[in-house]
């Protein structure tokens, strides 16, 4: 079926409006990330990080979704996407607002960019599934759905953004999801999942404890970095 006949059957647009539905639950978590990746950015930095993130990042998710389900089966590959979440989720908490020149305003845009991609390639890796699923194998249907949900995933972060501004404590509770998201991909390896056997302890209890480690070495680290200028100037 070529793509104008698509458009005239009514199967396409309700699988489309439930792609669009799925990016919109399924990107909470990546709108906390970019957010919290950009946040420290001045205003035109900030943009570019948000716009070519969250653009480069849809892009990788449409490829991910071609071999969505290849991608899962591989054992051990869930165990590697959440330690990284955990380190991203550390390392957003504990960085450094300060920074001045140009070339450091520079070096902070890619690395937000860089954190972005980096996050959200991992969170995509089960997020894809779902989307995969409500296209039913088509490709057209899958890149169009992501298409309209980047105005929807922008205009979250840019939300959030100002609103943990005023509310630093969302700061804490966005890398406090990044660890529990993170925590949640090491008990769902398909290495490890037939070992858990559905305990609701395990399964509940590791990303919890991800999600409370993040917070604890993130702010620790800040603290220490906080207090070491001061001790050199004593």
């Amino acid at each position: 079926m070529d793509f104008i006949s698509q458009l005239q059957n009514a199967d396409f647009w309700i699988n489309l409006l439930k792609i669009i539905w799925i990016n919109v639950v399924l990107s909470g978590d990546n709108a906390v990330v970019i957010a919290l990746a950009a946040r420290s950015l001045p205003p035109s930095e900030r943009k570019l990080a948000i716009i070519w993130g969250s653009g480069v990042a849809v892009a990788l998710r449409v490829i991910l979704t071609v071999v969505a389900a290849q991608l899962m089966a591989f054992p051990y590959l869930q165990i590697v996407g959440g330690a990284l979440l955990l380190w991203i989720g550390v390392q957003l908490l504990a960085e450094s607002d300060d920074g001045d020149g140009e070339d450091q305003s520079h070096a902070s845009l890619m690395a937000a960019i860089r954190t972005i991609l980096l996050a959200d390639l991992v969170m995509s890796l089960d997020n894809v599934i779902g989307v995969a699923a409500a296209a039913k194998g088509e490709m057209s249907l899958v890149i169009l759905g992501l298409a309209i949900s980047i105005p929807l995933v922008v205009f979250s972060s840019t939300l959030m953004i100002t609103v943990m501004t005023r509310f630093p404590i969302l700061v804490t509770l966005g890398a406090a999801l990044i660890g529990w998201v993170g925590g949640e991909a090491l008990v769902n390896d398909s290495a490890l999942k037939p070992l858990i056997l559905d305990n609701m302890l395990i399964e509940y209890g590791v990303p919890g404890l991800c999600a409370l480690g993040v917070v604890l070495i993130g702010n620790y680290i800040k603290n220490k970095a906080q207090h070491e200028p001061e001790a050199i100037d004593n």
